[in-house]
C-alpha cells in the first residue's frame, strides 16, 4: 500500500483516492502501482541468508550506548571509504530511522514555535515531524530550469524564528542534488544567520543523470551540519530499522551538538542491539541489493524516456538521483481527477503533483522501483491516457 499524502488536493474530495483504493483492494482488483517505494516488494533479488547476522550471539549481551555502539558507528565510518571520504566514528549518531533522527535534531536545535526551512517540492514528511515537536515550517522554493535548483530569494526571506535549513540531496521526488555553488551559498547564509544545516542524503547512493554529485556534506561544511542516511535506502533494508547522522562543522559546534544528542538519545535508547551488532555485516552483505536497485532505477529511467519520446506533450524532467521521476503532463483536468481517472480506467496508480506541493499543474510522480514489465506496460497506458 502506498503512503498517501495528508496534503489536501487543491480541488475535490481529499479522501476520494483513499476510498477508491480501499474499494479496489476489497474487490481484489489488481492495479499497477507506480508509487512503489518499498524495495522488498519490487522483485529485487535478496539472498535468503542476508539477515543471518541478526542472530549473532553477541547481541544477547545488552550494553546500551546512547550515540550507538562503537561497532555500529565504525561500520558507518568504514562504509564512507567506498565514497572516498573519511568519517570519524565519534561523529556518528545511530538511530532507528531518519524520521527519529529528524525528531532528535528538532529537539536539539529548536524550542516551541521555532522554525525550520524546508524545500518545496518535497516529500510530505517534514510538516508532520515538525508539528509533533511543536516546531513551525517555512518553505523555500526549488525551481526547474533544465534542473531543479534553490530559489535563494525565497530562502533568505525567512522568519526571525528560523533555526535550521533542511535540504534533501538528492531531493525526493525532484531527484536534484545540491550543486557545489548552491552548497557554498547555502552554508554562507547559514553562517551569517546562525542557522544549522540538516541534509538528508538517504538516496545519495543512487545517482542518475549527473556526474560526481556532492555527498557527505557534513564533512565539507564550515557551519554546524548534520547529514542523514539509513539502511532503508542505502541497503534496501527498510525492515532492519537502522539510520545514522554524521555531525560536522566547527569543532566547538560539533562537540556541543554531540553532547546534546547524547542526552536526547539516552532518553530513548531506541536502536536494537541485534541490528547494531549486525551493522558491519549488513553493509557488506547488502551491497548486491544496492547494486540491483541501482541497476533497476537506471534501466527504468532510461525506459521512461524512450517510451515518452513519441508523446512530446509529456516531459520526463531531469533526474539527478533517487528512485522517482517527475513527469509534466498536459493539464487537461485537475491532478486529483487525473489520478482517479487513471486508476479507474487504466488501473494504474501514480502520485499527483500536489502530494509534493509542486507549483501549479500538472505533474505526476512515477516510482523507478517497479519490475520492468509492470512499469513499461503501465507507463505506456499513462502516456496514452493523458494524451487522449
Amino acid at each position: 500500500m502506498p503512503r498517501l499524502s495528508r496534503r489536501l488536493p487543491p480541488h475535490g474530495d481529499p479522501n476520494a483516492l483513499s476510498r477508491r483504493l480501499d474499494a479496489l483492494r476489497a474487490a481484489s482488483v489488481e492495479y499497477a502501482d507506480l508509487t512503489l517505494s518499498n524495495p522488498t516488494q519490487a522483485g529485487i533479488p535478496y539472498a535468503e541468508d542476508l539477515l543471518r547476522s541478526l542472530s549473532d550471539r553477541r547481541a544477547l549481551a545488552y550494553e546500551p550506548s546512547p550515540l550507538g555502539s562503537s561497532a555500529a558507528r565504525e561500520a558507518v565510518a568504514f562504509d564512507g571509504r567506498r565514497r572516498g571520504v573519511t568519517i570519524d566514528p565519534a561523529h556518528v549518531v545511530m538511530s532507528a530511522s531518519t524520521s527519529e533522527a529528524y525528531s532528535w535534531l528538532f529537539k536539539l536545535l529548536c524550542d516551541t514555535g521555532d522554525t525550520v526551512l524546508i524545500p518545496r517540492p518535497s516529500y510530505p514528511l517534514f510538516e508532520h515531524l515538525t508539528r509533533l515537536e511543536l516546531v513551525e515550517t517555512h518553505a523555500y522554493e526549488l525551481e526547474y530550469h533544465g534542473r531543479w535548483s534553490i530559489d535563494f530569494a525565497s530562502l533568505v526571506d525567512a522568519p526571525a524564528s528560523t533555526r535550521a535549513v533542511l535540504a534533501v540531496s538528492p531531493n525526493n521526488p525532484t531527484g536534484s542534488f545540491l550543486a557545489v555553488d548552491e552548497f557554498e551559498r547555502l552554508t554562507a547564509i547559514c553562517g551569517e544567520r546562525g542557522w544549522a544545516l540538516i541534509v538528508d542524503e538517504v538516496f545519495a547512493d543512487y545517482p542518475l543523470e549527473t556526474t560526481a554529485p556532492l555527498t557527505d556534506l557534513a564533512l565539507r561544511s564550515p557551519v554546524a551540519t548534520f547529514t542523514l542516511g539509513g539502511a532503508s535506502k542505502a541497503l534496501g533494508l527498510p525492515q532492519v530499522k537502522l539510520a545514522w547522522t554524521i555531525v560536522g562543522g566547527p569543532a566547538a559546534d560539533r562537540a556541543a551538538a554531540l553532547a546534546g544528542l547524547e542526552i536526547i538519545a539516552d532518553t530513548f535508547l531506541s536502536v536494537s542491539t541485534p541490528v547494531q551488532v549486525a551493522a558491519a555485516a549488513l553493509f557488506s552483505d547488502a551491497a548486491p541489493v544496492r547494486d540491483a536497485i541501482r541497476e533497476r532505477v537506471v534501466r527504468n529511467l532510461r525506459r521512461l524516456r524512450e517510451l515518452a519520446r513519441p508523446f512530446p506533450a509529456c516531459d520526463v524532467l531531469r533526474v539527478e538521483g533517487g528512485w522517482s521521476a517527475v513527469v509534466r503532463v498536459p493539464a487537461t483536468r485537475p491532478e486529483e481527477q487525473l489520478v482517479l481517472d487513471l486508476l479507474d480506467r487504466e488501473r494504474v496508480l501514480v502520485h499527483p503533483g500536489y502530494f509534493f506541493d509542486f507549483p501549479g499543474e500538472a505533474f505526476i510522480v512515477v516510482s523507478l522501483l517497479p519490475r520492468p514489465d509492470i512499469l513499461d506496460d503501465a507507463f505506456v497506458r499513462v502516456l496514452r491516457f493523458v494524451n487522449g
